[in-house]
């Protein structure tokens, strides 16, 4: 090596010009096919199908809720029904009672007499007759 321009030593070395690298690459492109129209029918027909079934099976459901809250409700009026049937079948018994009457009578001042009357029917006015 020469000696040019001062110490050799002290010099970095120089290095080679590099020239910038490019790469080239292909890009691929895929063109995917499009769904045939068919095909596309077909799955939209599907679909509606299924929308169309749900749609049953839930409106069937609510019917169905529907008959079961009338149910208990009906069952609710039953029961208050049986019991009002009760208490007036208990007052009926009550007030049929012949102690009852008896007392009832007294109050009205009735007087019960012991002539029967008979009526008899098949003619035009029934006939009392003592």
């Amino acid at each position: 090596m020469a000696y040019m321009n001062g110490n050799l030593a002290l010099q970095p070395k120089r290095k080679p010009e590099q020239k910038p690298s490019y790469r080239e690459t292909k890009k691929v492109v895929v063109k995917r096919k499009s769904i045939p129209v068919q095909e596309k029918l077909l799955y939209l027909f599907t679909i509606l199908a299924c929308v169309v079934v749900a749609g049953v099976i839930i409106f069937r459901y609510a019917q169905i809720y529907q008959m079961e809250q009338k149910i208990t409700t009906m069952t609710k009026q039953q029961a208050q029904m049986q019991l009002q049937i009760d208490d007036l079948i208990s007052k009926r018994e009550i007030a049929n009672d012949p102690k009852v009457l008896k007392d009832k009578a007294a109050q009205l001042d009735y007087v019960m007499s012991d002539e029967r009357i008979q009526v008899q029917t098949g003619g035009d006015a029934p006939v009392a007759s003592k």
